[in-house]
């Protein structure tokens, strides 16, 4: 029998979304500030709100750490992955997409520090600075031809 060892919440994995955008060979990326000060590249990225589906979340982190409108046509993958320090799990839905614009006069959100397009080239030269694996692998599934159909997901909500 099935012996649930860790039944609370916070021991769960965190659900979260990000965004593949590439525009002209390059891709949108984020430099983030993290509370110790350290700076970080990551995609466009963050938690699941409740009541949101998996694509208004995407479109909205992407929304507001970049000011670009995302615009999601398929999925690279679901990745889980563990915090070697904190053991906090991660659950991410990536998603990969155009830009239909950007938003001028939008503040992006608390700890990012600007949006910025990387060739896979740059990115590479700075994996020191990613936030996490997860950054490295999206791209590379995405680059390899990693595309999964949006109607692999199903909301059931009211």
């Amino acid at each position: 029998m099935y012996k649930q060892q860790n039944s609370d919440a916070a021991n769960r994995p965190r659900l979260t979304v990000a965004a593949v955008a590439e525009m002209n060979g390059r891709f949108l990326f984020v430099e983030e500030r993290l509370r110790n000060g350290e700076l970080v590249i990551n995609q466009p990225a963050g938690h699941v709100e409740h009541g949101e589906t998996l694509l208004e979340a995407v479109v909205r982190e992407t929304l507001e750490e970049t000011a670009w409108d995302f615009r999601p046509d398929f999925l690279v993958g679901v990745y889980l992955w563990q915090h070697p320090t904190t053991h906090t799990s991660f659950l991410r839905v990536t998603f990969a997409g155009g830009v239909a614009g950007r938003r001028e006069n939008l503040e992006l959100d608390e700890g990012i520090e600007r949006a910025i397009w990387l060739t896979p080239e740059e990115l590479a030269a700075q994996s020191q600075r990613h936030r996490s694996p997860l950054v490295h692998s999206a791209l590379a599934d995405y680059l390899s031809g990693e595309r999964y159909p949006m109607a692999l997901l199903k909301s059931l909500l009211p």
